[in-house]
């Protein structure tokens, strides 16, 4: 279909997603609307806007490109002033809810399953895709579709749901952070933090309030920006290598050992670490880091939003929407009810969500864009564990699944 900025207008395209960007922040900076929002829901908004109402293509080279290289870049950069302490402290209760909320995504499968399968052709291997990439990400659904094969119709519908449901599921667990309804039923420890550090004095808003103006010079950019290319580098190589070193696993044991060592978002998180480690005192002096990082993120949220197309959804597949919608309420709710028995706070709940239906990297991104900054690393090592079990769930609701 014909967009206004066609595909291969690819400054037209750059120009639109920075664009997007900006508007966002600036919104969000100054008013309060909009800061209740969120400037990440903002600019999810535009994108899911943008593409359904064709300014801009669904798929193109520079939407790669934010996930390629921009999205890389930016975790080091949101890394660079953490809390090393902190993020060892978090990793294990995070990693006790993101486990919890996949249970969650578990029964939701399975209730949606019971509910739809009279109604959806393949349902029980639409069920192992949706169960591997709610636990995981797209390489366990990619994973799934190669292992039983289901019809190429079915694969484009249920990604199209997929993309459609995951962006409103997204904009969801980003307004929760910011609802009465919510904090008043759960601890907000980091969310109460960012609010502290950001005293609005003068500002309009807390976003304006937190990000005041700083000494920020040409070489600290420079650094930030080369360092962060550095790790990126060390680390997508580390992996490629250390992938073609091992090989294939032999068995289950092998399989999970080596997903861990050569998965290069957790080789990426660690080398920072170590980074920070060996050069705490000249990471500690840079400015622009976290702002160059953030802005960075920013592009991330208008880009996952555009795959999402409601016509196609209401035109070829509108029960395997309501399928994806009844599996992301379940985890929700799951995680939500597990989260307040075993005492979590709201941040480490909406992560575990956001992880175990978007993977490491989307729930990283919201962990910037809420400013909740010694959540950053360890959800980024937490949800990694999602594409090591990703799989295994999606084969096992398979096996289970396939014989009713």
């Amino acid at each position: 279909m014909e967009t206004w900025i066609s595909a291969d207008n690819t400054i037209g395209l750059w120009a639109f997603l920075l664009m997007a960007a900006t508007v966002s922040i600036v919104l969000e900076q100054k008013y309060q609307w909009a800061a209740r929002l969120s400037g990440a829901v903002i600019a999810l908004i535009i994108g899911l806007a943008a593409t359904n109402f064709n300014l801009v293509p669904q798929d193109t080279a520079v939407y790669d490109a934010v996930w390629a290289y921009v999205v890389p870049l930016a975790i080091p950069l949101l890394l660079f002033h953490v809390n090393i302490h902190a993020i060892f402290k978090e990793s294990g209760r995070l990693l006790a809810i993101f486990l919890l909320s996949s249970i969650g995504t578990v029964f939701g499968v399975i209730v949606a399953f019971f509910a739809l399968k009279n109604y959806i052709p393949e349902l029980d291997k639409v069920s192992a895709m949706i169960g591997a990439t709610y636990t995981g990400g797209g390489v366990n659904f990619a994973a799934m579709v190669a292992k039983y094969e289901p019809t190429k119709d079915i694969v484009a519908a249920t990604t199209v749901a997929d993309n459609l449901v995951m962006s409103v599921y997204f904009i969801l667990l980003i307004m929760m952070a910011s609802m009465g309804l919510f904090r008043r039923r759960f601890p907000t420890p980091f969310i109460k933090a960012f609010e502290a550090e950001a005293k609005t004095g003068q500002a309009q808003t807390i976003s304006e309030a937190y990000w005041q103006p700083k000494n920020i010079d040409l070489k600290d950019i420079a650094i930030s920006i080369a360092a962060s290319a550095l790790l990126v580098s060390l680390a997508f190589k580390t992996s490629a290598l250390l992938k073609g070193f091992f090989g294939v696993p032999a068995n289950i044991a092998e399989e999970i050992a080596l997903g861990l060592m050569t998965d290069k978002y957790l080789l990426l998180t660690t080398f920072t670490l170590l980074a920070l480690i060996l050069f705490k005192r000249q990471f500690a002096k840079l400015q622009g880091a976290q702002e160059l990082g953030t802005y960075a993120i920013y592009l991330f949220f208008v880009v996952i939003a555009m795959p999402a197309s409601i016509t196609l959804i209401i035109q070829n597949a509108p029960l395997l929407f309501i399928f994806v919608i009844v599996v992301m309420l379940i985890n929700l709710v799951w995680t939500l009810l597990t989260g307040k028995l075993f005492k979590f706070s709201l941040e480490e709940i909406v992560l575990a969500c956001n992880a175990n239906v978007g993977g490491p990297t989307t729930a990283a991104a919201l962990a910037i864009s809420q400013g909740w900054k010694s959540l950053i690393g360890p959800i980024l090592v937490v949800g990694t564990v999602g594409y090591i079990t990703g799989n295994y769930i999606g084969t096992l609701l398979y096996i289970f699944l396939s014989k009713l």
